[in-house]
Parts: structure tokens; C-alpha cells; sequence
């Protein structure tokens, strides 16, 4: 199979007149400067499929439900009461057609792999299923049914608080112990498809002791993600416990390395920031439920100018959309220093400078190859511009029209391993699963 565009981004660059042979869902050869052949496939420009870092699929069912303020100061530990009580009518099936409405929508706006951090694992009673990877094979099915590769991420997660303080009744869904937790990962493993990855995430330094950490970490070779210093009264706890802040125990502790991704790592000192970036690990950003949750703002400039590693996460899926996760990371720090044009390399614009380093920083989080080059997985997008964002543009400003003017439609096509699975800028299977996933979500919430 051939497609063939006129501009196209590759690792060297943007590139005009670029044949794209694919062949068993991986690029073969990356030919520019030809003409399309008759049998190819031709479109207008190309660019790499972005990975999505950190998922809660199931969190897409609640999106809109905690704008009203639970108390005086509603923040992050306010919304997590909401989400347990949320969670604790769902079936594996009702977890399958919440995730597959999440993934069409992560394919329909660029994102083509996700790394789902997959803690949900329990019946409604905290009992294990008969098999321990029914809710992973729900998640298996909707990346399935959606087309988008899969990084399953199996959550371990055993107490409540720093310590190993005893689990709270909202948390029963998730629990489980060394064993049992080897037992769903060997199980998880079996039900993978061909391409999906499958790594291990310890859920936080609150949830795991360091003994388990140690021992749940051992059970894998692939990526390893940890959710870290999300919020202040976190960072206050882990102090407290053990006279450190989260990422420092975690890089005096831990051997930490590319293998490792930090979900949200916000609260960060100079320090830390430049300890984590030399320490090679990425930091797995989800600005927009950041914002949402009132985290706040993560130190990008420090970290990027010390050459940490970056990704993109949509994290509870409020609002799902590649571009907005990208735009929410340069906005936030015009914000926090008010000034423009914060996130920038030499040479390059912000948005190319972000999504150079969200592709590359999300591949290494999920275990594998990115970018239109020969060996990686044919994961492309190609941009609509015929979209009023593009009008007048050159392949100089394509991303920063995409990034920061662009809208629902801006997107054309997206192929995941070589398959095309949105065509002008709908999924194929968009209505069967939003179908299903309004009559799901309307029997939930009757």
C-alpha cells in the first residue's frame, strides 16, 4: 500500500512530494521527491500519529459531572469522591463502551497510541473476577473496536495513603496484592494483541510501599509509569512520611530511566526539575486535566532548557483533543510568566518545538518507534486544509495553525498501523460506538 503527499514531516524535517510505502502495518520506505503512483493514495500533508501517555478510559463517562463545588475548597480530593462513586456501578461492558467512545475520540484528534493506566480491576464488590483480567480485556476490546494501539499499563495499587495506611471502602475496585497483582499481569499479557505493548504502573507513592515498588517493578521489562506530585497536599504528605518530596524519593530511591514516565510530576523545586530531566525519564503532562482538577502548573521552561523529556497525557478525558494538550502546556506558562513564545528551540516554533518533543517523549513512554520513518508503525494524520486554519499557510506555520488555531475539522485522515481509521476528520465507526456509548451512559446515570 502506497500513500503520497505533498508535504510531509519527517524526522529530517518537512519534506515535499513524499511517498509513503506500508506494508504488514509498519512503513517500508519514505520516498520524497516523487511522483504518485497510479495506485497511490494521494493526500495534501502529513504528520506523525502523536501518543496519548496517561488514560483513565472509563473517566470519559463522568466528563461534566463535578462543575458544582462540593464544598468551600473543592479541589482534586473533593472530584476523586465523585469519581469513586461513580465507578462503582460499572461493568466490564459498561468500561468497554466508555473507553471505545474515549479512543474514537483520541483517533479523531491525532493521537493513535494510548498508554492506558488501567487501575479498575475488581467486581463492584472488591472481589477479584473469575478471570483477573476482565476489565483488561474490556479495555482490550475498545482499542480494538476504535483501531488505536494499545500501551496497557496494569495498576498496582494497595493503600491509601504514604505509609501503607489500609485502603478505604471507595478504593476496594482497585486493590491488590503481590500475587494476585502477577497473576493479572500474566493474565493481561494473554490477551494482547499482536502490537499492544504491556508495561506495569505502580499507581503512586501514596498507594504502593517501597517494598512493593520494588517487587511489582521487577515483574516487567516494558515502560513503567507512576502517577507523582500531582498536588500540594501530596507533596505535603510525602514529606511528612518519609522527609522527601515525591519525585525526590523517587530519584533517590529508584533507578530511574527512559523506562520511566512521571504522570503529571507538577510540583516540582529547581532542583528536582533538573535532576528528573538528566535522569531520562519523561514527564507524562495532562494540562487540560490539570487545569481541570486545579493541580496546577507544571515548571516546563526550567525542564525543557535542562533537556527533560516531555509527553502528552488526556488523563481523565474531560475534553479530549491532541492540539489542546499541546496548546494547554505553552498557555499555562505564558500565564504563570506572562510573557509569549515561552517554549521554544532555537530555530523552530512553538509548536513544532512542543510537538517534536511530545512525540518523541510519548514513544519512549509507551514502548515504541514513532515518526513517518521506515520501521515504525504506520501511524499518520494528515491535516484538512481546506480548514479555514490553514488558509495562506506554509509548511513553516502547519503546526502552529494546527496547534494553536486550529478546530474540530482540522484534521483529515488518520491511518493506525497502515488501516484508515478517520476520514474526514470522523472515525468510521464513530456512530455505532457513540450509539452504544449513549445508552450505556444513559442507563448509568438514569
Amino acid at each position: 500500500m502506497d500513500l503520497w503527499f505533498e508535504t510531509a514531516l519527517l524526522p529530517t524535517g518537512w519534506a515535499e512530494r513524499v511517498t509513503v510505502r506500508i506494508a504488514d502495518g509498519r512503513i517500508s520506505e519514505v520516498l520524497p521527491s516523487t511522483n504518485p503512483a497510479p495506485d497511490a493514495e494521494p493526500h495534501r500533508v502529513a504528520i506523525p500519529g502523536m501518543g496519548n501517555v496517561h488514560s483513565h478510559g472509563f473517566q470519559r463517562g463522568m466528563a461534566g459531572l463535578s462543575e458544582r463545588r462540593g464544598r468551600p475548597d473543592d479541589d482534586f480530593w473533593s472530584w476523586r469522591e465523585i469519581m469513586y462513586r461513580f465507578l462503582d456501578r460499572l461493568t466490564p461492558d459498561d468500561i468497554a463502551a466508555i473507553t471505545a467512545q474515549a479512543y474514537v475520540e483520541m483517533l479523531e484528534t491525532g493521537y493513535t497510541r494510548v498508554g492506558e493506566f488501567h487501575y479498575l480491576h475488581n467486581d463492584i464488590d472488591g472481589a477479584r473476577y473469575a478471570d483477573p483480567a476482565e476489565t483488561a480485556g474490556a479495555i482490550v476490546h475498545a482499542a480494538e473496536q476504535a483501531g488505536i494501539g494499545l500501551t496497557l499499563l496494569p495498576v498496582y495499587y494497595a493503600y491509601s495513603d504514604f505509609g501503607g495506611q489500609p485502603p478505604k471502602p471507595g478504593q476496594r475496585r482497585f486493590l491488590s496484592d503481590i500475587d494476585s497483582f502477577a497473576r493479572l499481569v500474566e493474565a493481561s499479557k494473554a490477551k494482547l494483541p499482536a502490537d499492544a505493548i504491556l508495561g506495569i504502573a505502580p499507581h503512586s507513592l501514596r498507594a504502593v510501599t517501597p517494598e512493593a515498588l520494588t517487587a511489582v517493578t521487577a515483574l516487567t521489562s516494558g515502560p513503567l509509569h507512576i502517577h507523582a506530585a500531582e498536588q500540594v497536599k501530596e507533596v505535603e504528605a510525602c514529606l511528612a512520611w518519609s522527609g522527601a518530596r515525591p519525585v525526590e524519593w523517587l530519584l533517590d530511591n529508584v533507578e530511574l530511566s527512559e523506562r520511566w514516565a512521571l504522570i503529571h510530576a507538577t510540583h516540582l523545586t529547581d532542583r528536582e526539575a533538573d535532576r528528573l530531566a538528566a535522569s531520562g525519564a519523561v514527564a507524562g503532562l495532562c494540562p487540560v486535566t490539570e487545569a481541570n482538577l486545579g493541580d496546577g502548573i507544571f515548571p516546563a521552561e526550567r525542564y525543557l532548557a535542562a533537556g527533560g523529556r516531555i509527553a502528552t497525557g488526556t488523563d481523565s478525558n474531560i475534553q479530549i483533543d491532541a492540539a489542546y494538550e499541546l496548546r494547554s502546556i505553552e498557555y499555562s506558562q505564558r500565564l504563570a510568566r506572562r510573557r509569549r513564545a515561552i517554549l521554544l528551540q532555537e530555530g523552530a516554533s512553538v509548536g513544532e518545538t512542543l510537538f517534536a518533543a511530545a512525540l518523541k517523549g510519548a514513544g519512549q513512554a509507551l514502548g515504541v518507534a514513532t515518526g513517518i520513518a521506515p520501521g515504525a508503525p504506520a501511524d499518520i494524520v494528515s491535516l484538512n486544509m481546506e480548514h479555514p486554519s490553514f488558509a495562506g499557510a506554509s509548511a513553516g506555520t502547519f503546526l502552529d495553525r494546527w496547534i494553536f488555531a486550529g478546530r474540530a475539522g482540522a484534521i483529515d485522515c488518520v491511518w493506525r498501523a497502515g488501516q484508515l481509521r478517520v476520514v474526514r476528520g470522523k472515525h468510521l465507526a464513530s456512530e455505532a460506538i457513540a450509539n452504544h456509548y449513549h445508552k450505556i451512559l444513559t442507563n448509568l446515570l438514569a
